[in-house]
């Protein structure tokens, strides 16, 4: 796992080392597109850069430790936030489990183990009582867990999500969006995604700072 860990903050690495000519040659329609109705995001001059995916995505999962590696690059500019998709009733009860564990302080513990008990495991966390069950099996106080899960604090961030994946126009996970309107297509690889990503925040930024 330290060789993984090391492997994966020297790729990181050389991918921002080509951020500044990368920035220079994207090219609109071939490295990059813009959303038809751009989205607002965070004042503060800062850079915003939104991940969107989904728990019960593979490519998701196999996409997860690289961007950990790289969020933890990013400069202190860059406002990098994550949004479980909501594309149906079917992907509720994921961001469900997400903002809860935002919302217990629990997310950088058993983000992972989530996306190893539903793609590996095959663990059906989309009902509740396996899912209080499997929480209360990581050492989660089942009773608090289910409280927060149901909680309005929970469902406005639920309803605020399916709302960005339609403003967004979310058609498949993971994807990066940049500055609310700059999304990477014609990826190739994961390496690919977070080079295109920093070049439109190199972008992005150069235009905020206009």
């Amino acid at each position: 796992m330290k060789f993984t860990n090391t492997l994966l903050a020297i790729l990181t690495m050389s991918f921002l080392a080509a951020t500044p000519a990368l920035a220079a040659e994207l090219v609109e329609g071939k490295q990059f597109s813009r959303l038809p109705t751009p989205q607002a995001t965070d004042k503060g001059g800062k850079v915003e850069a939104v991940e969107f995916f989904s728990y019960g995505c593979p490519h998701c999962g196999d996409f997860e430790p690289l961007l950990k590696s790289w969020v933890k690059t990013l400069p202190g500019d860059v406002n990098f936030k994550k949004v479980p998709v909501i594309f149906n009733d079917n992907s509720i009860p994921g961001a469900r489990i997400f903002y809860t564990l935002e919302a217990m302080g629990l997310l950088e513990k058993l983000n992972d183990a989530v996306f190893h008990a539903v793609l590996k495991e095959r663990v059906n966390l989309n009902k509740e009582p396996i899912l209080f069950d499997w929480v209360a099996k990581q050492g989660v106080d089942r009773q608090k867990f289910a409280d927060t899960y149901k909680s309005f604090t929970v469902e406005t961030n639920v309803r605020r999500a399916a709302e960005m994946t339609r403003g967004y126009g979310v058609d498949g996970v993971p994807v990066i969006i940049v500055g609310g309107k700059y999304k990477p297509i014609n990826i190739k690889s994961f390496g690919e995604k977070l080079q295109i990503v920093d070049g439109l925040i190199a972008k992005n930024r150069a235009e905020i700072k206009k």
